[in-house]
């Protein structure tokens, strides 16, 4: 079958798009997979509804899986794991598709780990030439709080204010602003209460800016020139905040995108270019959200989600819908993205 635009129109999927998980971004998740499953029939797909619950089942109608390794799941063409932060986002969830030989949507397990570890992320940036953020990162391996620079030696580095991240939380969950020296011991073990790993980062001026980088398939022809990935148009958040936390994020009007970004042509193009720099250093596939700080002609990269809040409302569908795709349209080409990766994997001897 033929459709409009000349492409071969392949068969409908059968797709088990997993929602829920662990994390404290558990409801996100659920708004994020209601969405992809509400987008995939839209396209006349057949949707497996896969919720794992906040203690780690995985469920289909009410029935607990017991998946085997190398038989798939469901029956499923491929899997959509809607899945945000740790025990999702992180290569743990990819890693169990792998073992269950079935195509997923997304980045692989390294890629996964690595960029959703601040830490790490940062790390392979810095030695990638990337221009970011300065940083300091702490973890409870080495000793913790008071077995790096001293408090003093941090904030001589970095100045005030700086933020107080757990390294493997999105959605801005358990971010300290610390505007004052004797803040930032208090800061720290809150960080470490989430997580084992803390990152301290320095705060950037300018605007924050945001790129949607996707694949194509072959044969494609959007977006500019012929290469493997298209990054989006530049969006600008506002929000009305000192910065951009939770509430911001998820809040009714609690913050605004703007499309494009109000920056200078010649920091929007070094944008997009990082955009794709930086999907391929980290071993990026498929899809992710780039975030950018833009101050005049100068572009910091702050991070990069592999898995990127889905609803069509999201600033990623939002940012791809700006580059001439609909939502029901991404989320096909996602799945069909991780069908052919699959395919050319299996050409691979192990």
């Amino acid at each position: 079958m033929t459709a409009a635009n000349g492409h071969t129109r392949e068969s409908p999927l059968r797709v088990a798009v997993l929602a829920g998980g662990r994390s404290s971004e558990h409801e996100v998740s659920l708004s994020s997979g209601r969405a992809v499953r509400e987008g995939l029939l839209a396209g006349g797909h057949q949707v497996l509804w896969v919720e794992i619950s906040r203690e780690g089942e995985w469920r289909c109608d009410g029935e607990l899986l017991s998946p085997t390794p190398g038989h798939g799941l469901l029956g499923a063409d491929v899997a959509f794991p809607v899945l945000h932060g740790p025990f999702g986002e992180d290569g743990t969830v990819q890693g169990m598709l792998e073992t269950l030989a079935i195509p997923y949507v997304g980045s692989a397990v390294a890629a996964s780990a690595v960029s959703l570890d601040k830490i790490l992320f940062k790390e392979l940036m810095s030695a990638s030439g990337v221009p970011q953020v300065d940083f300091v990162g702490l973890s409870v391996s080495t000793g913790g709080l008071g077995s790096g620079p001293s408090n003093a030696e941090l904030l001589e580095r970095l100045g005030l204010p700086v933020f107080v991240k757990p390294a493997h939380l999105g959605s801005s969950v358990g971010i300290v602003k610390v505007t004052a020296p004797e803040e930032l011991d208090a800061a720290i073990e809150q960080g470490f209460s989430h997580d084992e790993r803390v990152i301290v980062e320095a705060a950037a001026p300018g605007r924050e800016v945001e790129c949607a980088v996707l694949g194509r398939l072959p044969g494609d022809g959007d977006g500019d020139g012929d290469g493997a990935t298209l990054a989006s148009p530049l969006g600008e958040i506002v929000f009305g905040g000192e910065w951009y936390d939770y509430e911001a994020k998820y809040a009714p009007g609690g913050m605004q995108l703007i499309v494009p970004a109000r920056i200078p042509p010649a920091a929007e193009s070094r944008a997009r270019g990082l955009a794709l720099e930086v999907f391929a250093a980290a071993g990026c596939e498929g899809l992710a959200r780039v975030d950018f700080f833009v101050d005049g002609e100068r572009v910091l990269v702050n991070e990069l989600n592999t898995m990127p809040g889905f609803t069509p409302t999201s600033v990623y569908a939002k940012l791809v819908e700006a580059a001439g795709i609909p939502y029901p349209q991404l989320v096909e080409r996602l799945c069909r993205l991780a069908r052919e990766r699959h395919r050319r994997l299996a050409g691979l001897r192990h």
